[in-house]
């Protein structure tokens, strides 16, 4: 997993982004968000960068910083790109992952299942971004990882926006079963069960 400034500073932020701590729409500053990253102003510039890559954050020319608001098609175009690829992505890891890499999904399948527990969706949501990161760094394909790692930040937020805490405990039980069959290797079923938690995610 990545570990450098700059990325533990587009974790904070992303996270303050998905779970509306930054509310969508909002203008705000660099001085704002390197408190909020507690890092320096190098590691969150670059992390500004890979936010508006992704399109979570709009730079406004003379304006300054602002949070991307959520638009009314948004969830149907994020499930839309999801469901063609995600499920490819499964399959690709459940081959690729190397033994370190499916230690780490079974602890945040773990880590999921606590969250469930306890009612925790901010935590929830903190062991997604985990699975999907370790999803990016199994899968070789790079052209499906690149094109899901905006799409799966989108639809978090999408999701924390709905209020969607009463509906957490299906939602965990069907991320554990995907990240059981990628750590079992068998990529049919990893790619079936990716398509099981989709579609149950486009109803939300």
């Amino acid at each position: 997993m990545q570990n450098s400034l700059s990325h533990l500073a587009y974790l904070a932020l992303e996270h303050q982004i998905v779970t509306l701590a930054l509310e969508p729409g909002a203008l705000v500053t660099e001085k704002q968000l390197i408190e909020m990253a507690g890092q320096g102003r190098t590691p969150v510039r670059e992390a500004i960068q890979k936010l508006a890559w992704q399109g979570l954050i709009h730079v406004r020319p003379r304006v300054g910083l602002q949070i991307a608001e959520i638009r009314p098609d948004d969830h149907r175009h994020v499930i839309q790109v999801r469901r063609e690829l995600e499920p490819l992505a499964a399959a690709l890891a459940a081959v690729h992952a190397d033994e370190q890499q499916r230690h780490q999904l079974q602890l945040c399948a773990r880590r999921m299942a606590d969250c469930a527990v306890t009612g925790d969706l901010t935590g929830f949501f903190a062991a997604d971004k985990t699975f999907d990161e370790i999803l990016e760094e199994a899968c070789p394909n790079n052209f499906i990882t690149s094109a899901l790692g905006p799409v799966q930040t989108h639809a978090r937020r999408l999701w924390y926006s709905t209020e969607a805490r009463g509906r957490m405990d299906h939602a965990v039980t069907m991320h554990v079963q995907a990240i059981e069959t990628i750590c079992d290797g068998d990529a049919e079923k990893a790619a079936t069960a990716m398509t099981a938690l989709i579609d149950q995610l486009s109803g939300l």
